[in-house]
């Protein structure tokens, strides 16, 4: 499983969990927390009604006199409130009164008048000095039918003493206050799926950013593996410190790594030019004054030849080296390959001249992105395997031209071509080919010069034999 799926999956745990906690204190808290605050109204209420009654009760007349009146009137009044959005047009609340024995008075329902109350806890406890309430169902089958029922003591104080003649008991049904409850259940259930969804939002883009950026590492560390050119990913906070370490870390294994391959490459490389010089001098050594004046100087050729093939060598993989081991072009110029192309046949003339080979330069003024002088020495080095393998008196010929998105510069001769089994190897390290003629091999390094080169403008070099005879090297540049 992914890194980001993963990351997703525990925040989304998390948020889930928080929203079950939400549930809860809302079941758990809320909505007793709304009865609690209506039973506190209904002490007020039951305690101010028992105060108003007591007149009426102490005289007998607590079903006809004036406070009977005065409920009914309520009873009976519109009162078109507007409460929170609601509409509240009739009271929702019964009042009945007992007797010191229990036994129903009085009844603002009207429906039980003369029934003993007095087992019922409101009447019960408060008779015998207690708080009184309960919370009983009308329908014993539907829990929601459930009414609180909060009393007051009715207190006769004319004797000098406390004494309780009677209950008032102010019944409110809990459904009165559903709608309420239900409201609130209803916003907090959407600002809580509206703080979901957020949080799943915000969470698929955090997991999104650290897969993309856990990505980008990953794909350059994949790059670095293979051995692929490739930029460190440009990441803020820690991932770009990371990035930067990992930049950090490739640049100094590659080195360690690239002197080690160079220094068994070139060692392997300098023992032939090795031996040829040190076998020349040893015969040159050996024959002193009698040899002949002719054998001594084609020895002292073949020490001269071998010396500049060991310098030329050393040279071209200082170059070599100094291309494979850039990841990218620094300061970036905009580059007339014509213009190039001519400088780099100058740079060849001599070797041109010896052998009288011409160099017919075509194609419009092309325009590339890139490192002049890295550029130059490419053209330069196809120019001269060109000028190794083309027969004397023959026209080496350089095209430049435009395909697609890409501009192409061939160097083509006239010479014996490639072989097919050198095809495919034409551009490894010190591989070469011998030179028509009985001429010695070069240091194989050219081509592989021009490969990175290539490589390092976003392009490719590629060689083959062409149609009627001879090989034409190809770099291609994006344009």
């Amino acid at each position: 499983m992914r890194i980001g799926l993963r990351i997703l999956l525990g925040y989304f745990l998390i948020v889930a969990f928080a929203a079950i906690l939400l549930g809860r204190v809302f079941v758990q808290e809320v909505k007793p927390g709304v009865r609690q605050t209506m039973e506190d109204t209904l002490v007020d209420t039951a305690n101010l009604l028992a105060t108003q009654a007591r007149d009426d009760l102490l005289a007998g007349r607590i079903d006809s006199g004036r406070f009977a009146t005065s409920v009914r009137e309520l009873t009976d009044r519109d009162l078109g409130a507007e409460i929170w959005g609601f509409t509240k047009r009739r009271i929702g609340t019964r009042i009945y009164v007992t007797d010191a024995r229990g036994i129903v008075v009085f009844d603002s329902s009207g429906r039980d008048v003369g029934q003993d109350y007095s087992r019922w806890n409101d009447v019960h406890r408060t008779l015998r000095g207690l708080y009184g309430a309960r919370s009983t169902r009308s329908d014993p089958d539907d829990d929601s039918s459930t009414v609180m029922y909060v009393a007051a003591p009715i207190v006769d104080r004319s004797a000098g003493s406390a004494r309780i003649v009677g209950v008032l008991t102010v019944a409110k049904p809990n459904q009165t206050i559903a709608p309420f409850i239900a409201r609130s259940q209803d916003t907090i259930l959407l600002w809580g799926f509206v703080l979901l969804g957020t949080a799943m939002v915000i969470g698929l883009l955090a997991a999104w950013w650290l897969s993309r950026q856990l990505g980008a590492l990953r794909r350059f560390a994949d790059a670095v593996t293979a051995g692929e050119r490739a930029s460190p990913p440009d990441a803020p906070g820690e991932f770009g410190d990371l990035s930067r370490a990992l930049e950090t870390m490739r640049d100094r294994l590659e080195g360690k790594q690239y002197v080690e391959q160079y220094v068994h490459a070139l060692t392997h490389e300098l023992k032939s030019p090795l031996a040829a010089i040190r076998g020349s001098v040893e015969l040159v050594e050996s024959g002193g004054e009698a040899m002949p004046a002719g054998d001594r100087a084609r020895f002292l050729a073949t020490i001269h030849a071998q010396g500049d093939r060991m310098a030329e060598m050393v040279d071209k993989m200082l170059a070599l080296a100094a291309v494979e081991h850039r990841q990218r072009i620094e300061n970036p110029q905009a580059v007339d390959l014509t213009s190039l192309a001519l400088e780099a046949v100058e740079r060849v003339q001599d070797k041109l001249t010896r052998r009288r080979i011409a160099v017919d330069i075509d194609g419009p003024s092309a325009v590339v992105s890139g490192d002049p002088f890295l550029l130059r020495q490419a053209l330069i080095n196809l120019l001269d395997n060109a000028a190794d393998f083309a027969p004397e008196d023959s026209c080496v010929e350089l095209k430049i031209s435009r395909q697609g998105q890409r501009w192409l510069v061939t160097v083509a001769d006239l010479g014996p071509g490639v072989p097919d089994y050198a095809l495919e190897r034409a551009f490894e390290r010190f591989y070469s080919l011998a030179r028509p003629g009985g001429g010695s091999r070069s240091s194989g390094l050219g081509l592989s010069f021009v490969a990175e080169v290539a490589a390092l403008h976003g392009g490719d070099a590629t060689l083959a034999n062409r149609d009627g005879g001879g090989a034409v090297g190809m770099l291609s540049l994006p344009a």
